[in-house]
């Protein structure tokens, strides 16, 4: 086995470019082993294990420097670096980050999870390189799906007129996370038709040099072709066509399914564990095409690059006309939407609140100031561990600030799809909806159902537990806890980050004790606005949720423990304060 000899690039170079496609196999196998038991990154990392294994053979890393956008297809960089007992031994699986991290090796330069970065941070690269007069070839590997960001232009812009070495290769496998979709991918398209050829180019339009390599998955071609381009004197676009999937079928059939799979058996494909036949975005869906059917509003659904995220596929098939991809480019989806919106539009868009915070300025420039009525759904706010690049926990700090915005936290599909009637209804501005975590919860709405008001479900004493969101489960816990206690708790739901009153809360100010739970930073989040309010008063004030770090692959269950998020650490914490 060619792999257990590999330890470093070094030992890559010992190799002959005749033994490169064995071992090329050995790492494709040695990906579907792992990923097929821990769920990650399938296609991009099958698709670019040539490029990869090319690069450490002819580059001399980390003195030559190799920055991957998003980084989600480094697997293979990190098997050649040192690290492949983490795809070998199920003992040593959670030694390393799914992505690209400093801490673990010196071949690693930046923790990257998001895309479109890497020109940018290459070209920075490449300036101080030769600012200290050192040596090295600096590389960006950027995705043709990732050229979509605006920041990819930016960089891109500015790349152009760098005095100095600079290799940007564009790994093309005609897709994002999904279908690409932008005039750019016309481009791009021509210039694997024409064997980079076409007079057309936009990479040349901007001032860069250019090379096209359409063996993109054959080692021996990509090692011409880095050859090629190494130690230029100037900035060098290599255009490189490869398949992304390449060597496992359901990958290479379903590209967009298999961009990141759970964990799934190996020979037929299948999850090993299969999710809920109903969804707060089936219902969600369900909701906008019954609006749409009623002719109640003009609805577009926007979305950037992330359709399966959200189930969209059928509303985009259903309703064509009616549906934006703008890639992934998070800023231009909420720019666009303030179009739609000023233009008597009701744009809905879909993102990952993890995403979001990418388009900062558009939501509070764009949206915020002009108070338009867009809606966004937001998925991913919760407690999770993962990777420092992926948290779920900042939105609330994030859009709860934001003048004019209106960010609710449903706890049930009940208040859910109610308050999604009346987003769509209101005119007063933009409108945010943090879909829970944890699966569909259900509950009958209460006869004076409000959107954006605290609703006491049940009225106690002494102490009143409010659950925001998905917490509401875990409020209610705390409040049967603290009954075998004999406290009866009030327990209340806010039904919004940033919308809730002082009247509201002064429903409570008869407690000695208001809690907030909340899956969300501690800092900027609600439950300091509720303790603002309470702050000159007698009433005391216990906040519960998230610390304000990025978290670095801990569990969920160990985030939980850390941070008392439980409803028994939440119970002791009330008792001990009671008894202060």
């Amino acid at each position: 086995m060619l792999l257990e000899q590999i330890d470093s690039p070094k030992d890559l170079k010992k190799l002959s470019v005749a033994q490169l496609p064995q071992l090329a196999q050995e790492i494709r196998h040695a990906l579907l082993n792992k990923v097929s038991q821990t769920g990650g990154h399938v296609g991009p990392n099958l698709g670019d294990v040539e490029l990869t294994i090319a690069f450490h053979y002819v580059f001399d890393s980390p003195t030559d420097k190799v920055v991957w956008d998003v980084s989600h297809q480094s697997y293979t960089h990190k098997i050649l670096t040192g690290r492949k007992q983490a795809w070998l031994d199920p003992a040593h699986f959670d030694d390393v980050s799914g992505f690209t991290a400093p801490e673990e090796s010196p071949h690693d330069f930046f923790t990257i999870g998001h895309t479109s970065t890497s020109i940018g941070l290459a070209t920075g690269m490449a300036i101080a390189r030769d600012h200290k007069h050192e040596p090295g070839n600096i590389v960006a590997v950027i995705g043709d799906g990732s050229l979509s960001g605006g920041l990819a232009y930016e960089a891109l812009n500015n790349a152009a007129v760098l005095a100095g070495q600079l290799i940007i290769v564009v790994n093309d496998n005609e897709m994002s996370i999904a279908e690409n979709h932008g005039g750019i991918y016309q481009n791009l398209k021509l210039l694997r038709e024409t064997d980079g050829k076409a007079e057309r180019n936009l990479f040349k339009a901007i001032g860069l040099d250019y090379r096209y390599e359409p063996n993109g998955n054959d080692v021996a071609a990509m090692i011409a072709a880095f050859q090629a381009v190494a130690n230029l004197d100037h900035p060098i676009v290599l255009h490189v066509h490869t398949d992304k999937g390449l060597g496992y079928a359901p990958a290479e059939i379903d590209k967009e399914h298999w961009h990141w799979h759970v964990p799934f058996d190996l020979t037929t494909g299948v999850a090993l564990h299969q999710g809920a036949s109903v969804s707060y975005n089936s219902l969600i869906l369900d909701r906008l095409e019954k609006h749409i059917q009623e002719d109640a509003a003009p609805i577009y659904a926007l979305n950037a690059a992330i359709p399966g995220s959200f189930g969209l596929k059928r509303f985009a098939a259903d309703y064509p006309k009616r549906y934006i991809d703008v890639g992934i480019a998070e800023q231009v989806s909420i720019t666009l939407a303030a179009g739609l919106a000023q233009q008597g539009m009701r744009p809905v868009v879909f993102h990952s609140g993890t995403f979001l915070q990418r388009a900062y300025d558009q939501l509070s420039h764009d949206l915020g100031i002009n108070a338009l009525p867009a809606v966004l759904i937001l998925n991913g706010g919760a407690v999770s561990g993962g990777d420092p690049t992926h948290q779920g926990t900042f939105d609330i700090a994030m859009l709860a600030n934001i003048p004019n915005l209106t960010y609710l936290a449903p706890t049930t599909a009940e208040e859910l799809l109610a308050q999604l009637d009346w987003a769509l209804s209101q005119t007063a501005g933009p409108v945010a909806i943090r879909v829970p975590a944890h699966g569909v919860h259900n509950a009958p709405l209460d006869p004076d159902f409000a959107p954006t008001r605290l609703h006491i479900q049940h009225r106690g004493s002494q102490v009143a537990l409010l659950g925001l969101g998905s917490a509401m489960p875990t409020a209610q816990a705390v409040a049967k806890q603290l009954a075998a206690h004999d406290i009866d708790a009030t327990l209340a739901d806010p039904r919004s980050t940033n919308a809730v009153t002082a009247a509201d809360l002064d429903q409570l100010a008869d407690h000695q004790l208001v809690v907030t739970i909340e899956e969300g930073s501690l800092d900027g989040g609600f439950g300091q606005k509720v303790a603002a309010h309470f702050g000159p008063t007698a009433t005391r004030v216990l906040t519960i949720g998230a610390k304000r770090q990025f978290n670095d692959r801990e569990s969920t269950a160990e985030l939980l423990q850390r941070d008392h998020l439980t409803p028994e650490l939440i119970t002791a914490d009330i008792l001990k304060v009671l008894a202060d």
